[in-house]
């Protein structure tokens, strides 16, 4: 028996690339988007009476992880990449399906367009629901996940004074909390847990229009060295 399904909408998100997006929602609460509503969904009438909700479930497909072959066991990052648990344990982006969900904050409503902050989603993620968040429902006192008990630790974060200059002149440009993303998406270390960088060694990544560059100066530790906008 097969199903099929057709998105609601597509998300704009600050996110251009996979790497650095934090590996659950509300990590950032900085990470902003819009998600964009598909017809017949642009219609305001889709979204009467959201407003009254201050977070919302999104259900979405690993646009960029879906694959033909069902994988029973993945090796999640949270683990450093090098102990296999069940699919189903996980919240690896390897689904069966390639559906993933998020509890997002929705910052406002429009006809047609969702803005939204504390997101972990690509950019250009197709949407397949959207739920309001139930605080009564979907708060559980006693819950509990011996693999993920608490967030990741944060690692110390400083900047160069070029970088940081860069970062709040590119904020006031796009209206976006350009320095606070930064900060929060990378104290939470993206490289593999396998790599022991040097400080030789420089990584980027692409938030909004801007390309953020770092390295790692000593162990635990970032540097953030440059923020400049993408050539066009």
């Amino acid at each position: 028996m097969s199903y099929r399904v057709s998105p609601v909408g597509i998300l704009r998100s600050c996110f251009k690339e996979k790497f650095a997006i934090p590996r659950q929602p509300q990590l950032a609460p900085a990470a902003r988007g819009v998600l964009e509503l598909l017809p017949p969904f642009d219609d305001g009438s889709a979204v009467a009476g959201l407003e009254q909700v201050s977070h919302v479930w999104l259900l979405f497909l690993f646009h960029q992880a879906l694959e033909d072959k069902p994988r029973l066991k993945v090796r999640p990052p949270r683990l450093g990449g090098n102990r296999a648990l069940g699919v189903f344990a996980t919240r690896a982006t390897h689904r069966p399906n390639g559906i993933g969900q998020s509890v997002v904050k929705l910052e406002k409503v429009e006809p047609g367009r969702l803005h939204l902050s504390g997101i972990d989603l690509l950019d250009g993620t197709p949407v397949l629901d959207i739920k309001p968040y139930v605080p009564y429902a979907d708060i559980v006192s006693d819950a509990h996940n011996a693999i993920a008990d608490a967030p990741p630790p944060a690692i110390a974060l400083e900047w160069s004074d070029t970088a940081l200059l860069q970062a709040r002149e590119q904020a006031q440009r796009l209206g976006e909390p350009v320095v606070e993303l930064i900060e929060q998406c990378l104290a939470q270390d993206p490289r593999p847990a396998y790599q022991t960088p040097t400080p030789e060694r420089r990584y980027g990544v692409q938030f909004w229009d801007l390309q953020v560059r770092w390295h790692y100066p000593q162990v635990g530790c970032i540097r953030v060295l440059e923020v400049v906008r993408e050539a066009a």
